[in-house]
């Protein structure tokens, strides 16, 4: 598996797109609204690395209550990998739980996605290739 991108949860997509692009980051793609989740996803990169910036969109959507205890912070790490059926297989060998369902993510052109915890680590997501 390799890292497709950190997750970082933010409170206003507007004024965090403008804080990272002051740092040097480019939009890589512009904001996607996820009906599934509720959310909004802008991808931003910088010497390689790139970031998901992540929006609640309402009051309801699957972070909302995340945002409002962490605040803006980094969450999740995505890996991408060639198999996710057999990703998954292993990383519940390795005491993950799935937090939800494989699901079609429309910011990364409908590749389905997973969301996994482990009480050591923390979240971490799953990309198909």
């Amino acid at each position: 598996m390799k890292i497709h991108h950190i997750g970082y949860l933010v409170k206003s997509m507007e004024k965090a797109q403008k804080t990272f692009t002051e740092l040097g980051y480019r939009i890589e793609q512009e904001t996607v609204y996820d009906d599934y989740r509720q959310i909004d996803i802008c991808f931003l990169e910088k010497d390689g690395y790139r970031i998901e910036l992540v929006c609640p969109g309402t009051a309801t959507s699957v972070v909302a209550n995340l945002r409002k205890k962490i605040g803006n912070a980094p969450y999740h790490i995505c890996y991408e990998t060639d198999d996710l059926e057999k990703a998954v297989e292993e990383l519940k060998q390795k005491r993950f739980v799935i937090c939800e369902e494989p699901h079609a993510a429309p910011a990364l052109k409908d590749r389905r996605v997973v969301f996994l915890v482990h009480g050591q680590m923390g979240m971490i997501e799953l990309l198909e290739k």
